[in-house]
């Protein structure tokens, strides 16, 4: 497990520990409801309450010799108590309770990573807001494009948390969801009366129908929605270093006091923590593979899901979190270099208005077709001979012939490309 980079609250809720008190929690919930009906005497819930206890360790021991960790649980929570022991886990089956508590842990952890990402989302907005007009180049292909905003890159990824924001709490809804009803689903032990009670208990939802288990494309759409997460953190990790290769150095992640490079060049500085992130999201979405494939099971339940959601559930959520709070720290220091964003935007002598030089031949009469061989003719001689594109544009007669002195010039105005942000900041509500 990802425990390594797991922050208190997530590792709590996925600790063994809580995975037992949530379990205890369910079938507490159980002997509440059937009491409430009269189908186990008054007074056996509170005797089970006051008597109900556990170790991990305990568990353990026996679980050495049940091979069966429910059954091991049960056997230790109930080895001190009286004649109340025998209504512990009555009338219901294994993943009535552990399917029960695993959507409790998983609402849990979904509380927390939508936390997470409104937290990133606000440290990104604040950066867009910022820098709005800070210009520097855009990129397609890695290779300058048009001019764009630092601003309106950030807002680009602002809308992607906005989106993975709404798709976990969707998500959320999705697993929020328990059941008791049994060995394979059809309430032969149980009566149906028993799962409302116990589901709104514990603030869930009960599953319509279920069969030995909840069915586990609830459980995908968790895990599928925290890969999507996580891959929004690669993308923009991935940019961030991109952004700090030596020869583009536009930003570049703090480098702290006492910090090292590199054991060998001292004059290192290197997006590792970006880093980590990308490497992380990797391991999260491998977990889909798994996610998708426990959707089948055989007839009414299979065990094939159990081994690998011990790993995958937590792990994700572990991961995740550690990623959007790293994240959101690493936005908050980020260094923006502005005069090189000022540099690179300028480095192609003019090259990044092409289009604007284009449209205005085409306004002026000219076939979209001869436009692009005039514009894409004078820019070769950017590329090639070290010409400014203005330069070159100046001293072709098709292109003086068609726009006059002041309309070439207006072709380089920087403010032209950078004149609708404001309206994309209001779209997302970021002014």
């Amino acid at each position: 497990m990802i425990d390594r980079y797991s922050l208190p609250k997530m590792r709590s809720i996925w600790s063994e520990e809580t995975k037992f008190r949530k379990w205890l929690d369910v079938e507490i919930a159980v002997c509440e409801a059937h009491e409430h009906y009269g189908i186990i005497p008054k007074g056996v819930t509170d005797k089970i309450k006051s008597g109900a206890a556990f170790t991990v360790e305990r568990i353990e021991e026996m679980e050495r010799e049940t091979h069966h960790d429910l059954i091991a649980f049960v056997k230790a929570v109930t080895e001190n108590m009286g004649d109340e022991g025998r209504y512990v886990h009555y009338g219901v089956t294994s993943y009535d309770i552990e399917d029960t508590a695993m959507a409790i842990r998983m609402r849990e952890s979904a509380d927390l990573l939508i936390e997470d990402l409104e937290s990133l989302s606000c440290a990104v907005a604040e950066l867009a807001r910022r820098h709005k007009y800070t210009p520097m180049i855009g990129r397609t292909h890695g290779v300058h494009a048009e001019p764009i905003t630092f601003g309106f890159k950030m807002a680009v990824w602002y809308s992607q948390l906005r989106r993975d924001t709404e798709r976990m709490k969707s998500a959320r809804r999705a697993i929020n969801v328990g059941k008791i009803s049994g060995a394979v689903g059809i309430f032969g032990n149980v009566d149906p009366k028993i799962e409302e009670y116990v589901c709104k208990k514990l603030d869930l939802d009960f599953a319509p129908v279920s069969t030995q288990i909840v069915q586990r494309d609830r459980h995908a759409e968790f895990l599928s929605a925290i890969a999507v997460a996580a891959s929004g953190c690669e993308n923009y990790a991935t940019e961030m270093r991109n952004l700090q290769r030596t020869e583009i150095l536009e930003v570049q992640e703090a480098f702290l006091p006492g910090q090292r490079g590199s054991s060998a060049m001292p004059h290192k500085r290197n997006p590792w923590r970006f880093e980590t992130i990308v490497g992380l999201a990797r391991v999260v979405r491998s977990y889909i593979v798994p996610a998708l494939e426990n959707i089948t099971s055989w007839h009414e339940r299979d065990n094939t899901n159990s081994s690998c959601e011990r790993i995958i559930i937590a792990d994700s959520c572990l991961a995740l979190d550690f990623m959007l709070q790293s994240l959101t720290k690493l936005v908050g220091r980020l260094e923006i270099k502005t005069d090189n964003m000022l540099v690179n935007l300028e480095k192609m002598g003019q090259l990044v208005f092409s289009e604007h030089v284009l449209l205005a031949l085409v306004r002026r009469g000219l076939s979209r077709e001869d436009a692009y061989k005039i514009c894409q003719r004078n820019a070769a001689k950017c590329w090639d001979e070290g010409v400014s594109f203005k330069e070159a544009l100046e001293n072709d007669p098709d292109v003086t012939s068609v726009l006059k002195p002041d309309e070439l010039d207006e072709c380089f105005n920087l403010e032209h490309h950078l004149r609708n942000v404001d309206a994309i900041f209001e779209r997302l509500g970021l002014n």
